[in-house]
């Protein structure tokens, strides 16, 4: 039997069992991976002495912590909490339940007052009155792109809800002009953040530890120079389920597993799926490794109980959205001989 052969016929037998079992990871294995190498690049690539992260109780950001705990010890990990005006308070119960779990330090540093002297919240709000002028102190907004992709082929064309405080719901479409104002602005909130983490990573001669996962690296859901400009990417070449999968095998707490992630930017809020992701993680998650590794949309739409032209929907989704932020994930670009 020819080589070429043995290799069409594993693939045959991957794509013919093909589904979210898919993305089951060796946990053990993979942790025990992740730690040594958070002390080889810490300890001998940087040449620093423990780790600084930001911790939102959020998943992410959760497994991240406790990678580094066992990498380093609780007394080399600081975590820091990094509220602002509009943060959620929840983000704060559950980051300090996370951090008591572990046993790690916690630094609270609100961000406001910077973000007032950027301009952040008059900037953004500049474009949002533009489209509705009644808006202001008590209001909710949140932007979203339209729904689930299962259901309906749209654009990635986003939407601005905002919500009065007697709870009535307004919606517009955003035109470019509104919606980069609004980016802009808002993407001061990463920014800031990420010089804190800093501030505290150089008193200590610790590394800063990122937490994007794949999902949010590869489709650009991050922040150029902010929760994007990190030391190292512990977590960056998983997708989000299974980042799920560290995280029971991690010990991470159960109120925080069960949380639904959420972006926690805007005031109005709005969770990762409607504002970014426009479907569930495990079928996002399952329908990208199948594409990845070459496997037939007929397959990846059998073992998810899809249509093709709905697999086929997602796929074109993330690779449109793969090419449209490809510049975020660009190194400075030197032009040098």
């Amino acid at each position: 039997m020819s080589e070429t052969t043995i290799i069409e016929e594993n693939t045959l037998s991957q794509s013919s069992t093909f589904g979210r079992h898919s993305l089951d990871l060796d946990v053990e294995q993979e942790c025990d991976r992740l730690i040594e190498g958070l002390r080889q690049h810490v300890h001998q690539t940087l040449r620093r002495q423990g780790a600084v992260l930001g911790i939102s109780g959020g998943i992410d950001s959760s497994v991240v912590l406790a990678l580094c705990v066992k990498a380093f010890g609780a007394d080399r990990v600081v975590a820091l909490l990094l509220p602002e005006g509009e943060s959620s308070p929840d983000s704060a119960t559950l980051a300090h339940m996370l951090a008591d779990h572990y046993g790690v330090k916690t630094i609270t540093e609100d961000i406001s007052g910077a973000l007032e002297g950027f301009g952040c919240y008059r900037r953004r709000n500049e474009a949002i009155q533009r489209l509705f002028p009644d808006f202001g102190p008590g209001w909710g907004a949140k932007i979203a792109l339209p729904g689930n992709l299962l259901e309906q082929n749209t654009l990635n064309i986003f939407y601005l809800t905002v919500t009065s405080p007697a709870g009535e719901e307004f919606t517009k479409r955003l035109p470019p002009a509104e919606y980069y104002q609004i980016v802009a602005a808002s993407n001061f909130k990463q920014r800031a953040r990420m010089s804190m983490l800093y501030y505290h990573a150089e008193l200590r001669n610790y590394a800063v530890i990122g937490t994007p996962n794949k999902n949010e690296h590869l489709l650009g859901f991050f922040v150029k120079h902010g929760d994007g400009g990190t030391d190292i990417s512990p977590i960056g070449h998983l997708f989000k389920t299974q980042v799920y999968q560290l995280a029971r095998h991690l010990g991470v707490p159960e109120e925080i597993q069960r949380r639904t992630p959420t972006s926690d930017t805007y005031p109005g809020g709005s969770t990762q799926e409607e504002f970014f992701f426009r479907l569930p993680f495990d079928i996002l998650d399952t329908i990208w490794l199948g594409y990845e590794r070459g496997i037939a949309n007929e397959k990846i739409a059998q073992g998810l109980n899809l249509t093709v032209e709905q697999v086929e929907r997602v796929v074109a989704d993330i690779v449109r959205k793969q090419r449209t932020t490809a510049y975020l994930r660009m190194h400075t670009i030197s032009l040098a001989d």
